[in-house]
């Protein structure tokens, strides 16, 4: 019993020394006009250090918010030091998936994210403030939401990725409140057909993004992973895809952000 005190308390205390910090700020969205709250998170080093770091957005998924992945993946403040980087969890919204929505002008999360907030984040705090600096990726809609804004937004990212993501929308019709965004696609059909992810890579040329996909066996977005796959490899554009055991939950995503974070770290440039 007396060993597995030792044992925890040295546990204990080896995170916290090599833990970085977990700050909660708000961001003023012009495009929006309202205040949006972030998770970020700098290397235990940052506050003495002279160097600028590199950044990578992380997105939720439907229905969290911006201390969803802090909570589901807490090893996040650990990561940030052992990389040395900084992690950005911005609010998305319960359905936004990060659109500029067609249909409601008060929901702009592609501007907001791509534009607002990395400029506040470039502005305050010390960063590698170049696309070579840049990482985004996320979760389920999240996922979508990572690749659509790197592929629509490439002089602003250099690195993108999804874990389990939603990256073809279109035979999802009824689901997560897409149609609140996009309109019906039986009245919209251009809308989804030109916010699909799955569409929008058509833009891409080999070489503009370092392209991370990965989704689980059993996960219900494993088929339109597949086929973006298939699709990216058509277009001859390079990218990382695996799939691997696991459904569309939290410990799926929990483990693969780890892979994500590594990914990007050996491409991520420094001035």
């Amino acid at each position: 019993m007396k060993q597995l005190t030792t044992l925890l308390f040295f546990f204990f205390l080896s995170f916290h020394l090599f833990a970085g910090k977990v700050d909660t700020i708000t961001v003023f969205s012009n495009s929006m006009q309202k205040e949006i709250k972030c998770v970020v998170i700098t290397p235990k080093k940052y506050k003495k250090s002279k160097e600028r770091f590199p950044v990578v957005y992380l997105l939720h998924g439907y229905s969290g918010n911006y201390a969803s992945w802090i909570k589901e993946a807490p090893q996040l403040v650990q990561k940030a030091d052992e990389l040395q980087m900084m992690i950005v969890c911005p609010d998305g919204g319960y359905y936004s998936w990060y659109f500029d929505s067609p249909v409601d002008p008060k929901m702009k999360y592609e501007t907001f994210v791509s534009k607002e907030l990395v400029s506040y984040i470039d502005s305050t705090y010390k960063t590698i403030a170049d696309k070579k600096g840049r990482a985004i990726t996320g979760l389920s809609m999240g996922g979508h939401g990572a690749l659509y804004l790197a592929v629509r937004n490439k002089d602003v990212y250099a690195q993108a990725g999804s874990m389990a993501g939603g990256v073809d929308i279109r035979p999802f019709p009824d689901k997560w409140q897409i149609k609140q965004v996009l309109g019906a696609i039986t009245t919209n059909k251009e809308n989804w057909d030109n916010y699909a992810v799955i569409t929008q890579v058509e833009t891409l040329k080999n070489g503009e993004l370092n392209l991370l996909i990965d989704c689980g066996l059993g996960d219900f977005f494993l088929e339109v992973n597949r086929n973006l796959h298939q699709k990216l490899m058509r277009l001859k554009i390079d990218h990382d895809y695996t799939e691997r055991p696991g459904v569309h939950n939290g410990a799926y995503w929990g483990s693969a952000v780890d892979y994500h974070l590594l990914f990007f770290k050996k491409g991520l440039g420094k001035k």
